[in-house]
């Protein structure tokens, strides 16, 4: 089957062994000092180890390998004296299934999205202002395009240290609006990129606001969401904010269309 799977550069590769500790299915290991894929069944193809990666050795590919085999996974951490890791499979890992917060009662995910004002437990204190987040999971990696929460949705796709820097994100971004956090620096940026197009083809958006730090790096975050855009031919307003880091809007970027037209 044709499938996305690592590839390892052995050029750039120093054999520093950063990839292995950070492989939650255990699927590389050190052999004659570069890193090795031991079977294409062990990789899930996510990526998850590529920014650990000082030299850039790492990238995604897309070609025929072997199916992902979780059944071969746990077979090859327990061979290695592993646990597994609690979020090496986004599909069964119960923090990685989309849930509109109030249903699924039994899921632990929901348990823990439920905590507060919204759903009827005792707030910290009579003024704390309740949480405006109407979903779960939030992290674009984690996210299903074609998740039921996205339909008719205005999509908040923020960096994640924006509601580190701005005080009211909840209150003048998040209300009423679905969100997707990612990290242009250290995430798969190629991953989002092919997940955004996802998402805008399939999801129903009504419109997209990109919420950004005032650093270069951040800026990936825009130029994957407009590249993304035009990709998928979806015809979504999209809404550039750039928050300084002392927490002030630094530029509002009106919204206009960013998908090429027909």
């Amino acid at each position: 089957m044709k499938r996305k799977i690592i590839r390892i550069d052995e050029s750039k590769c120093t054999g520093c062994g950063l990839c292995i500790t950070n492989c939650a299915e255990g699927s590389l290991e050190i052999r004659a000092g570069k890193a090795v894929l031991v079977r294409e069944a062990l990789c899930d193809g996510l990526g998850a180890c590529l920014g650990h990666c000082p030299e850039g050795a790492l990238t995604i590919e897309e070609r025929e390998a072997e199916r992902f085999d979780e059944d071969l996974v746990e077979h090859r951490l327990a061979e290695i004296g592993r646990e597994p890791h609690p979020h090496a499979r986004a599909e069964g890992c119960p923090s990685a299934r989309p849930t509109a917060l109030g249903a699924q009662k039994g899921c632990p995910s929901a348990r823990v999205a439920e905590l507060g004002a919204r759903a009827g437990a005792a707030a910290p204190s009579s003024d704390a202002t309740p949480s405006a987040l109407r979903h779960w999971p939030v992290q674009l990696a984690l996210l299903p395009p074609t998740a039921p929460f996205f339909r008719g949705a205005d999509l908040i796709l923020a960096a994640d240290c924006v509601p580190f820097a701005y005080a009211d994100f909840h209150r003048d971004f998040l209300s009423g609006r679905a969100v997707a956090v990612a990290c242009p620096k250290l995430d798969n940026a190629g991953a989002h990129f092919q997940k955004l197009i996802e998402l805008f083809r399939s999801g129903g958006l009504r419109s997209v606001t990109v919420v950004r730090m005032e650093v270069p790096c951040c800026g990936g975050l825009s130029a994957m969401a407009a590249e993304a855009l035009k990709e998928s031919g979806a015809n979504l307003p999209l809404r550039e904010v750039i928050v300084g880091r002392d927490g002030a809007i630094a530029e509002d970027r009106e919204s206009r269309a960013a998908a090429a037209a027909g």
